[in-house]
């Protein structure tokens, strides 16, 4: 499937479309010496942390076509947002050099998928559309027999399900769902629902958090954009192929430090109340977060120790806690103190942070559409 029919209009969002609002904790300054806005980062540095909102082909798998833009672009690592069949055509973030820390972050965005359901029986299109509408909500899933994850039943969100068209047997739906959802069971149990079998024909992937079909680009696409920047320095093409990392944590919730804590964050310290300048309303206690500066920049992936609300009201505490460093010690300047022992900074974060919080970034990723 090339990119998808536009169809009716959506009848619902992912979590990261919604409207989120930004509240003021601390009025604060940045100090322009230090740091860079991710707008004006030169195209060198997009390359040595960015993220490429990749169309994937039908054919090679998911892991071939990060090695191919690996080997396109002169990258040292790259890391994709999660699985997709050899199949199977769309979304493929995939994250270079830096990036790589944070593409963890894509993993657990909500997800979008076209696809076509063949059903083994003629059914009326009233009760296919339905049929569909009854999967609204939570379902039960257990993973295919051949796919890469253990085979127990788990419990996925599907936020909307659209059915776009209905031809003879062939059923052409849009589905936006939670990360891990296999749209290959989602044809099979709409077959089961309307009372006989069905299987999956086609499927593309449309939307992986806020990158869209418009933001993709093909791997014919980047290595023109790499010819025409290296041999003439025309930089649009590769500026609209090559994001910066923080376009792949636009769908989480974020906390804004002021520029002292900045550094401090970045050698593991826990975010105390104090450091933070801006956050999103709705925050949840141990929810995934990214944590900025105050020129935007991704400072590092988080969890939340307090809810938005207790964040603004507190005097002192712990606010959140890394889980990912991402930025560069040193970017920002050295304004915090550790009582004189590295160790005790180290065991001051431990104390806080969430349990197997590694920090090792994810190469890989859920395995959404394994075969």
């Amino acid at each position: 499937m090339t990119k998808a029919l536009t169809g009716p209009k959506r009848s619902g969002l992912l979590p990261a479309e919604r409207p989120r609002k930004r509240l003021v904790r601390m009025a604060s300054e940045t100090d322009e010496k230090y740091g860079k806005r991710p707008e004006r980062r030169s195209v060198p540095e997009l390359l040595a942390a960015g993220v490429v909102p990749l169309d994937k082909p039908s054919g090679p798998t998911s892991h071939q076509v990060a090695a191919w833009l690996r080997n396109v672009l002169g990258t040292e690592e790259v890391g994709h947002g999660g699985t997709l069949d050899p199949k199977v055509t769309g979304a493929l973030p995939v994250a270079i050099n830096g990036a790589v820390k944070a593409v963890g972050a894509l993993l657990s965005a909500g997800k979008e998928y076209v696809a076509v359901a063949r059903l083994h029986e003629d059914r009326n299109e009233g009760d296919v559309r339905r049929a569909a509408a009854g999967f609204v909500g939570k379902i039960t899933q257990t993973p295919p027999v051949r796919s890469a994850v253990a085979k127990r039943a788990r419990v996925r969100r599907i936020y909307y399900l659209d059915v776009i068209e209905v031809s003879d047997r062939d059923v052409l739906f849009r589905v936006g769902c939670q990360a891990g959802t296999y749209v290959r069971n989602l044809c099979v149990d709409l077959g089961r629902a309307l009372g006989t079998r069905g299987h999956m024909q086609e499927l593309r992937r449309t939307r992986t958090g806020l990158f869209n079909e418009d933001d993709l680009v093909s791997l014919h696409d980047v290595v023109d954009a790499k010819a025409f920047f290296e041999t003439e320095g025309r930089e649009d093409d590769i500026r609209r192929a090559v994001r910066p990392v923080e376009s792949m944590v636009a769908h989480l919730n974020s906390i804004v430090i002021r520029d002292s804590a900045v550094d401090a964050v970045c050698h593991g310290a826990p975010l105390a109340c104090i450091g933070v300048a801006q956050l999103d309303a709705g925050m949840e206690v141990d929810e995934p977060i990214a944590i900025l500066s105050l020129k935007g920049e991704l400072v590092a992936l988080g969890q939340a120790k307090m809810t938005s609300h207790q964040v603004l009201e507190a005097e002192s505490g712990i606010a959140a806690v890394a889980t990912r460093v991402v930025m560069r010690k040193g970017t920002y300047p050295k304004t915090w103190k550790t009582g004189g022992s590295a160790a005790t900074l180290a065991r001051e974060a431990a104390k806080h942070s969430p349990p197997n919080a590694t920090g090792q970034a994810q190469r890989g990723g859920y395995d959404d559409q394994g075969e």
